[in-house]
C-alpha cells in the first residue's frame, strides 16, 4: 500500500456457498472429497480501487450489486474468497449498528463494549462517556437495559459510540441505518464534519448527498466495478443507466 492509500482493494472476490437440499451441507462436511455439494454464488468479482488519505469515496449500484458485502469485507465482518483488502488506520464502521451489544446490559455498559470492539481502552471510553450519552440523547434510557430500547434508540447509542472512536476511517452503509429524522440529520452532520478531517467510504442511494460529499465514486454492478470517476462524471451516466433498468432492482 502506498503512503497515501489508506484503503486498498485489489482483485477482491467473494463467493457464497448455496446449498440446494437439506442435507447438502452435512454431505459437504462428511464427503467433501466427492463434492462439492453446493453452488457458488459470486457476489463480488475482481473489485479493485484505492482510497487516499483524506478522500471521501462513495459506492453506488443497484440493490444486490455487492456494495454492503464489500464494506463487510473491509470491516472484517466477512472474508474475501480471493484478492487483497487492506486498511491503514482505525476504522469506525457505521453498519450493522449495535453488533456485539448485549440486550440485558444498560446503554452505558454497552457503550463500553462498543468502544472495546472499536479498539478503545476502557479508560478512554469512560472519559468519553458523558459526551457519548449527550450525543445519543436518549435520556434516562442510557442507564436502562438495551432490551427496553426501540430500534431507533439502539441506533442512536451505537452511532454515538462510533462517533467517539477517534477513527481515521469512517465506513458507512446507509441501508442499515435506522432512526427518526432528527437522528438522521445528526448522522449527516457528523459525516460531513468528519469529511473535513478523515477518510470516508460510504454506500448510498442519495446521489445528491454523494455529489456534494464525495471526491470520487465507485460504481459496482453485478459484483464488478463498472466505472470509477468524479461524481460529475459518474452520476449522469448512472442515472441514464438506471433509466433503462427495472426500477425494482434499484
Amino acid at each position: 500500500m502506498s503512503s497515501e492509500a489508506i484503503i486498498k482493494c485489489e482483485g477482491v472476490g467473494k463467493a457464497f456457498q448455496l446449498y440446494m437440499h437439506r442435507n447438502d451441507q452435512l454431505k459437504q462436511t462428511l464427503f467433501w472429497r466427492w463434492g462439492p455439494f453446493y453452488k457458488e454464488h459470486w457476489v463480488l468479482r475482481d473489485v479493485s480501487f484505492t482510497v487516499d488519505k483524506g478522500e471521501c469515496v462513495g459506492i453506488i449500484g443497484r440493490n444486490g450489486a455487492g456494495k454492503t458485502t464489500l464494506l463487510q469485507i473491509l470491516c472484517g465482518i466477512t472474508t474475501q474468497t480471493h484478492g487483497i483488502a487492506q486498511l491503514n488506520g482505525r476504522i469506525a464502521p457505521i453498519l450493522a449498528l449495535g453488533a456485539g451489544f448485549d440486550t440485558e446490559l444498560s446503554g452505558r455498559e454497552n457503550a463500553l463494549i462498543g468502544g472495546a470492539i472499536l479498539g478503545l481502552k476502557r479508560n478512554e471510553v469512560l472519559k468519553r462517556m458523558p459526551s457519548i450519552e449527550a450525543f445519543a440523547d436518549i435520556g434516562d434510557f442510557f442507564h436502562q437495559p438495551l432490551k427496553m430500547y426501540s430500534s431507533g434508540m439502539a441506533a442512536r447509542l451505537a452511532f454515538s459510540v462510533c462517533a467517539h472512536a477517534d477513527a481515521d476511517i469512517l465506513i458507512v452503509d446507509e441501508a442499515l441505518s435506522v432512526g427518526d429524522a432528527e437522528f438522521g440529520a445528526k448522522c449527516d452532520a457528523y459525516i460531513k464534519d468528519f469529511a473535513k478531517r478523515g477518510t470516508i467510504l460510504v454506500v448510498s442511494h442519495d446521489l445528491m448527498t454523494l455529489e456534494a460529499l464525495c471526491d470520487r465514486l465507485v460504481w459496482i454492478d453485478k459484483g464488478v466495478v463498472k466505472a470509477i470517476g468524479t461524481p460529475s462524471e459518474i452520476i449522469p451516466e448512472y442515472r441514464l443507466f438506471m433509466g433503462h433498468t427495472d426500477p425494482a432492482e434499484f
